[in-house]
């Protein structure tokens, strides 16, 4: 029974079949032909025969292994490394198939290489989850001929092997990376260090042209002889929470990704940031009721706590309660805080609805309202009309991009802070806004 499931014919015996079959036809005509073709039919069973010896007469002939990450991170590249090594005494032909998880509907995965006795070999390639959960491996498995190719045998390896998807972890050590580098213009990043009239004192130096002569030490001046200044810096240990809309406004899908999971991308990078920069960070989500309330807190290992979080929080087919979130807000953030709230609007009449609510968040705390640009509007818009239904296409696009800056608008108009963001711009922006808003002293 083992050796019926491990057994296979190759591609190249029916080739062979197909030559002899030829050559009975033409034997029709050319009489001598006939018994030639019956000696090949002969040849190529004893030839079957010693392939299927040769390949099975190696009781472990290939081993082989799959070699997985602990945790695949959303919407990026991730590796997946395959080692194996051939025990045959001859050159073998191996085809690989690997049994990707069912979410990457992708079934024509086969790699085909060679090795030589004793040979270990390896090679890697990438997938792209644009969902978070758990992702199922299939059987490894490996095609192995030898060089006369009319059978092949196959070997099958770490079944059922799981990785879960986290947010983007990629994503986050890049930023993290970048920021202990000083490094953050390069990616578009705008690294402020604000002196002068901040709340926390830093050091006091040595006056040089350009500094506030408002922020002089007297007494510093007077003891070494020479100007003498305070430099203050940002305050740090403030509370900064990352608030996401769960409601079926974030279900809507660009490049393959939900706008909830370039939300949930960006507050994962961004807590990595705020708690480098010595912030208490925290998260809440919700929809029709709080789904996930994260305190905020300053410790490193805090991020872990918001990693977990963020790996269960995913979109409801309802629209989300505001109400319920300013009252959740106002009775656990006591604190004045900065609050990143991560949702959409398609209409403006649906951004009023919300607005009283916005206002009354914007009252006790700094208030940043996240909503995106739609990308295919932008791509529409760009297109040159060559119709009368491609013109109305266009116009209507016109008036939907028209109406999302009129809702930032509507909202700055009110004194509250705004990001209108193409969604693979999210994670930039929402770190420059809150660079900018530590170095005009906002919080």
């Amino acid at each position: 029974m083992q050796f019926l499931k491990s057994f296979y014919i190759h591609n190249t015996f029916f080739k062979y079949l197909a030559i002899l079959s030829a050559c009975f036809i033409v034997s029709f005509w050319f009489k001598n032909l006939y018994p030639i073709a019956w000696i090949l039919i002969l040849v190529l069973v004893g030839l079957f025969l010693f392939d299927v010896f040769l390949l099975y007469a190696t009781g472990k002939g290939m081993v082989a292994n799959r070699v997985l990450p602990k945790k695949f991170s959303n919407s990026d590249m991730n590796p997946v490394l395959i080692r194996f090594k051939t025990e045959y005494p001859f050159k073998t032909i191996t085809s690989i198939i690997d049994e990707l998880p069912e979410q990457f509907q992708k079934r024509d995965f086969n790699y085909i290489t060679s090795a030589i006795k004793g040979e270990s070999r390896e090679f890697e390639y990438s997938v792209r989850p644009v969902d978070r959960g758990e992702y199922i491996f299939g059987n490894l498995n490996i095609y192995a001929s030898s060089p006369l190719r009319i059978v092949k045998r196959r070997f099958t390896f770490q079944k059922d092997q799981m990785v879960p998807v986290y947010p983007s972890i990629i994503q986050m050590q890049q930023y993290d990376f970048l920021a202990i580098n000083n490094r953050l213009s390069q990616i578009g990043l705008k690294k402020i260090r604000r002196i002068g009239h901040t709340q926390e004192f830093e050091q006091i130096k040595e006056y040089v042209q350009g500094d506030d002569i408002r922020t002089l030490n007297w007494k510093a001046t007077a003891k070494q002889n020479q100007l003498m200044v305070n430099q203050y810096q940002d305050e740090k240990s403030q509370p900064v929470y990352s608030i996401i809309d769960t409601g079926r406004v974030m279900k809507m899908p660009f490049n393959g990704l939900k706008l909830l999971d370039y939300a949930i991308n960006s507050a994962l990078a961004f807590s990595n940031v705020a708690l480098k920069r010595n912030e208490k960070t925290g998260l809440i989500g919700f929809s029709k009721q709080i789904e996930t309330y994260v305190p905020a807190v300053q410790k490193i290992t805090h991020l872990n706590t918001i990693l977990e979080k963020l790996y269960n929080i995913d979109t409801e087919f309802t629209d989300s309660d505001f109400g319920m979130l300013y009252g959740h807000v106002k009775r656990k953030v006591n604190q004045r805080s900065l609050l990143l709230l991560y949702t959409n609007f398609e209409h403006i009449s649906s951004l009023k609805r919300q607005l009283p609510y916005l206002l009354a968040l914007a009252k006790k705390h700094v208030l940043v309202v996240i909503f995106f640009e739609n990308s295919e509007l932008e791509t529409l818009i760009a297109t040159d009309a060559e119709n009368i239904q491609a013109i109305y296409h266009k116009t209507i696009a016109e008036k939907f991009s028209l109406e999302k800056k009129l809702m930032q608008k509507e909202l700055q108009k009110y004194g509250i802070q705004t990001i209108l963001t193409k969604p693979g711009q999210l994670t930039i922006n929402t770190i420059n806004k809150y660079l900018e808003i530590k170095a005009r002293g906002l919080l």
